[in-house]
């Protein structure tokens, strides 16, 4: 190929392979096997070339290269280098890779609960503690020259998203900031943002997946193509694909409704020729079972799998159908591999705390290559899982979704049992992004050629809908940042209460608000030069007639105001009428379909809220059910009678009377034409108008006959021009007010929570008082209940069991919503304690109500959930894993977890409790060391 070069182009060709070799690039390049993708390469210059980056690119595609190069520069540059990430098991696992490729010495973690190396000059670490560091303007961010925030679309998330953006806006200018995300559709909006914030930041985006991505329907023995066609492979090409019509016709026909034997056809019964052809039909079509499944798989060579199951209970269940239906994907070697993995790194573990984790069960599922991955399991168990698929070992997985966030265990193929998961409070279809990331793990990268996406058979599965959610490949980056009462003391502390607003102003979620206004405020424009244009068509040579236009809708107004009160006043009027009602009057109905002679069966049912078989009903008034002289019996709503009702008769109504028989409505029928077919009704007189007595009106028409544009020839012409203004000025104002709605929300939110805080004393104008200072080092959700608890020195005289019972309620939230059995509770002081806690909250929420700090919107505080409390002060008083676990009725891994975050929470609370005259601060700190042991403490790093 150099042959064909000129010596100009060949000179070209040297220089610039000699400036790559000068770069940092070259010598990292070499470090890997496999040649950098387009997109890691752009990304790498321009952080050489000193800017930030956005790279927003699908799971598994290698985004974390551009993290890793940040590294490298660092550490070339002599400069220190913070790794993020959203999870403790993410930063784990990176962790270990980086300790891998630089060594022990050069690495670091900080997590809620572990500390590793913390001085190192490469450190990974969750992102709540790099945001906790820069509020403590910690030590260790001297020397910082670049972050890493891996998985930065977090910041979407509801209840952490926040932690993200805070970090974004409080790093030193000095940092570069290397942001990693899945792919999202609104990447350059996130970018812009960030180079508001941030400076220049360069943003690179790639919809390309390094391994090709197939998606399958697997419908009893058959593995359907989901597209007939599939010539861009996952959204690399821009090809048109078209669902394939044999998974089409499979679903209309498993859709349509299924033989019932009482089905006639022409009056006839199914023929039996048509039965049977619709039990062969149906054979062929059904919900594969799990073992089933994975047998399938390995046997075309589709192993190994990950099936999302989005249930803990399923994913365990689905581990035991694998071993009573005999599944064995390990051979003997693979099998003694596996066992010598799991005994290493289980061998801290104490043998009576084996039996009570289930770990000679796990262990078979294991040496036969299956397993299951979920929050409930131990910490230490999800990572030897974690390791054993990696290395082979494990060869089908049931997991939750929880395994998508960023765990890198990437796999042949990947199943997906439904469509649908609980989001929390109901059951809702997974979204293009949730799809999207789940089977982003398909497809191992140098490993495998293609990976596959399998979506199991449903009825009821619209092919159409799968389509859609395969071939959405983005969703777009929402905003969840919300102030809160930590962040408001910590940011007024170091940037006092009028720069705090302005910082917030710089938000992404107010970006994203200011942004979403620029389309009004562009209407509102548009709006304001159509209002000058029917101004100039208004005017009126003889005076002001926007003036005089004002008077005729006064005029206007005060009318319709009149009639509507005497509309309203006349149907109070007819319901007081049809109150008195009898059975047995007769009367004449007014208007509507069924206007004329009645007699009334029952007067209906009152007015108001009744209780009725749908639960409450609510009724406009009483509802009479009449027969008409037509022989019809109907139920009348008010609507009927705009003007009151007399009874003009009275009739006596049979006992005998069916009002279903038409022989009983034809003969009392007749005898209501008799009795009073020849009475004519009064005509309702009209009541004078309330307009024709009113002084605001006769004033009003005075004024307009004598202005001066009353006599204007031209008066009805300008009329209408002014009509027009007043519709559009009233457009505009409402326009306005959606506009002042979205300005500086966040802001205001601020404003709210500072005036909340100042009342409670811990802000006085710019100045945080000893008590926001205290409020400062409590981070959490429930930040304030804490400083409360601590101003009102509820925690003095507690045990450490009794302190980690009342601590638990300030981080513990039950997984169902409302539990029907109170929980149980340790009795004594820690149980009043935890009376007292509930109390301060109560009066907070009341506080909070008056300042308009509302929960719904993510601020504020939500109430202590005591529903931990027991297993906290159980397993602190040195009671045994297997009394804790069975009387708390919780898997393992939520127990961990759990105790870990109790954990952190004392921590904040030791070094932020009274040092004199207090006991809270020494038993914080015992209460720890009685938490941290056993499987909490042998729950591998972090």
């Amino acid at each position: 190929m150099t042959e064909d070069l000129t010596p100009a182009e060949a000179y070209a060709a040297a220089l610039a392979r000699n400036a790559e070799r000068a770069t940092a690039l070259a010598p990292f390049r070499e470090m890997y096997d496999f040649d950098l993708d387009p997109f890691q390469i752009e990304a790498c210059k321009a952080l050489e070339a000193g800017k930030g980056v956005l790279v927003a690119a699908p799971t598994g595609s290698g985004k974390t290269i551009v993290g890793e190069f940040a590294v490298h520069l660092a550490l070339t540059q002599g400069r220190k280098c913070f790794y993020t990430t959203p999870i403790k098991a993410l930063s784990n696992q990176k962790y270990a890779d980086l300790v891998k490729r630089y060594g022990a010495d050069r690495v670091g973690l900080l997590t809620g609960d572990n500390s590793v190396n913390g001085d190192a000059p490469i450190v990974v670490m969750t992102t709540e503690v790099l945001r906790n560091m820069l509020y403590a303007g910690s030590q260790a961010l001297s020397g910082l020259g670049y972050v890493v925030m891996d998985e930065v679309h977090y910041l979407s998330d509801r209840f952490r998203g926040a932690v993200w953006e805070e970090v974004i806006i409080h790093l030193p200018e000095s940092v570069t900031l290397v942001s990693l995300s899945a792919t999202v559709s609104n990447a350059e909006e996130f970018g812009d943002w960030l180079d508001t914030v941030r400076g220049d930041t360069d943003v690179i985006v790639s919809e390309s997946r390094p391994v090709p991505l197939w998606q399958h329907v697997l419908a009893g023995r058959r593995m359907y193509d989901l597209f007939e066609e599939e010539t861009d492979h996952g959204g690399r090409g821009a090809s048109r694909r078209e669902v394939n019509p044999d998974l089409l016709r499979l679903a209309r026909t498993e859709n349509t409704r299924t033989y019932n034997p009482r089905d006639r056809r022409r009056g006839k019964m199914v023929r039996e020729a048509d039965r049977e052809r619709e039990r062969r039909q149906r054979s062929r079509i059904w919900t594969p079972g799990r073992p089933e499944v994975i047998d399938r798989l390995d046997a075309e060579g589709l192993l190994p799998a990950i099936t999302f199951i989005f249930s803990r209970a399923g994913c365990e269940a689905a581990v035991q159908q694998c071993l009573y239906a005999g599944l064995r994907l390990n051979d003997d070697e693979a099998r003694q591999r596996v066992r010598e993995i799991v005994e290493e790194r289980t061998a801290s573990i104490p043998a009576e705390d084996l039996h009570v984790l289930g770990y000679y069960e796990w262990l078979e599922a294991l040496e036969r290559g299956i397993a299951a991955h979920h929050a409930g399991m131990l910490p230490t168990f999800k990572e030897v899982v974690e390791e054993l698929f990696v290395r082979g070992l494990v060869k089908a997985v049931f997991a939750t979704e929880t395994l998508a966030l960023g765990i890198n265990m990437p796999a042949r193929s990947v199943v997906l049992e439904k469509l649908v998961k609980w989001n929390g409070e109901q059951h809702a279809d997974i979204t293009p992004g949730e799809y999207t990331q789940l089977t982003g793990r398909a497809g191992r990268r140098g490993i495998d050629v293609e990976g596959h996406a399998v979506v199991l058979w449903q009825r009821g599965l619209d092919p159409g809908h799968l389509a859609g959610l395969a071939g959405t490949r983005t969703y777009p980056l929402r905003s969840s940042f919300k102030p809160s009462y930590n962040m408001a003391v910590n940011l007024v502390d170091q940037f006092g209460r009028h720069r705090s607003r302005e910082l917030l102003e710089t938000s992404f979620a107010q970006f994203q608000a200011d942004r979403s206004v620029v389309g009004i405020s562009r209407q509102v424009q548009k709006n304001e030069e159509g209002l000058e244009g029917y101004r100039e068509g208004m005017t009126c040579h003889l005076g002001d007639f926007e003036e005089y236009a004002l008077l005729r809708r006064d005029l206007k107004d005060r009318e319709t105001e009149l009639a509507k009160q005497g509309a309203a006043q006349r149907r109070a009027q007819a319901a007081s009428s049809l109150e008195k009602l009898k059975p047995g009057d007769v009367i004449h109905v007014p208007t509507g379909k069924f206007a004329g002679l009645a007699l009334v069966l029952d007067p209906g049912i009152p007015a108001g809220r009744t209780n009725g078989h749908r639960g409450f009903e609510h009724h406009d008034g009483p509802r009479p059910l009449v027969l008409t002289a037509e022989r019809q019996v109907k139920r009348l709503a008010s609507i009927d009678f705009p003007v009151p009702v007399e009874a003009l008769e009275r009739m006596r109504i049979p006992k005998s009377f069916n009002p279903r028989s038409p022989q009983s409505r034809r003969d009392l029928a007749s005898a209501l034409r008799s009795k009073a077919g020849h009475i004519n009704p009064d005509r309702h007189r009209k009541n004078r108008s309330a307009a024709a007595d009113d002084r605001e009106i006769a004033r009003l028409r005075t004024a307009i006959r004598a202005h001066p544009c009353h006599g204007c020839d031209e008066r009805e012409d300008h009329a209408r021009w002014a009509e027009r203004y007043h519709r559009l000025q009233r457009d505009t104002r409402q326009l306005e007010r959606r506009i002042e709605g979205r300005t500086n929300t966040i802001a205001r939110t601020f404003d709210r929570i500072v005036a909340l805080l100042t009342e409670l004393d811990y802000l006085r104008g710019d100045e945080v008082t000893d008590n926001g200072k205290r409020l400062a080092r409590l981070y959490g959700e429930l930040d304030l209940l804490a400083s409360e608890c601590l101003r009102d020195r509820v925690w003095e005289g507690l045990t450490p069991p009794e302190l980690a019972a009342c601590v638990s309620a300030l981080v513990y939230e039950s997984r169902q919503a409302d539990d029907a059995v109170a929980p149980k509770l340790p009795t004594g002081n820690a149980k009043a304690a935890l009376g007292e806690m509930v109390r301060i909250w109560g009066r907070l929420d009341a506080l909070e109500e008056e300042f308009k700090i509302n929960q719904a919107e993510g601020v504020g505080q939500r109430e202590p959930d005591l529903g931990f409390a027991w297993a906290a002060y159980q397993w602190a008083s040195d009671k045994s894993l297997d009394e804790v676990l069975r009387e708390a009725e919780m898997p393992a891994g939520d127990f961990v977890r759990w105790c870990k975050q109790v954990i952190d929470v004392l921590g904040q609370i030791a070094a932020a409790a009274p040092k004199e005259n207090s006991t809270v601060a020494k038993n914080a700190r015992k209460a720890v060391d009685s938490l941290l042991r056993g499987v909490v403490a042998y729950s591998s790093v972090g």
